[in-house]
């Protein structure tokens, strides 16, 4: 039996903020996971578009792609279909190790694109107690079983997917298998979107407020 990879840590001074220490106070905390050759600046432009009530945190993924390839990377991808989940659990284990050293108290939500939901959904899976929510982004679940998956079945947090018609980078087998495996686990919402490629849209963006204005109002946000 291999051995589990190890767990990669995230570097804590390559995070972004929303709001400086001193002015987080019992707010409530979304943190914002990038996909695959981006970095923590790329998702956190979305900061202004999304209720004001949340302190937003990007953190920088801890791999950098093999050359020619921008940016960082949470896990690494072997051609179009080597995504090892293992390897996803390995960068959800950092995820969440960093989670825990940024704030304590009530569960955060995570919002990732891409690679990043696909981590987001994995450390939702390996901490059902400690992620209140997801938005998941032309992301994926990760194939195989985890210790916490029966426990996400009974607490059936929400979780946001969104994806595009024409995006063609998420191995339709892997879309497959989300599709299949989030509705008996989760309070799942969401929408596909006409058209849209493997990016995020204005209409998009607009249902992930609304479901972001409804985790405020059920407490799934709730302040620590």
């Amino acid at each position: 039996m291999a051995a589990a990879p190890d767990t990669t840590p995230l570097d804590p001074s390559a995070a972004l903020w929303s709001a400086a220490p001193g002015e987080r106070g019992d707010r409530p905390l979304l943190v914002l996971l990038h996909g695959y050759g981006a970095d923590e600046r790329d998702l956190f432009a979305l900061a202004p578009l999304l209720p004001p009530e949340f302190v937003v945190a990007a953190p920088r993924a801890p791999l950098a792609p093999p050359w020619p390839s921008p940016g960082h990377s949470w896990y690494p991808i072997d051609g179009l279909d080597g995504r090892d989940p293992a390897l996803v659990t390995a960068a959800a284990r950092g995820v969440l190790e960093w989670v825990d050293a940024a704030a304590s108290g009530s569960p955060v939500g995570l919002l990732g694109f891409s690679q990043g939901a696909a981590v987001a959904l994995q450390a939702l899976r390996l901490a059902p107690e400690r992620i209140g929510f997801v938005v998941n982004l032309s992301g994926y679940v990760a194939p195989g079983d985890l210790p916490g998956d029966d426990d996400l079945a009974q607490r059936r947090p929400p979780v946001f997917w969104g994806r595009g018609t024409a995006d063609d980078v998420i191995p339709e087998a892997l879309v497959l298998h989300t599709t299949q495996w989030l509705p008996g686990r989760v309070e799942l919402s969401g929408r596909v979107y006409p058209g849209l490629t493997h990016s995020i849209s204005q209409p998009e963006l607009d249902d992930v407020n609304v479901f972001l204005r409804k985790r405020l109002e059920d407490g799934t946000a709730a302040a620590g």
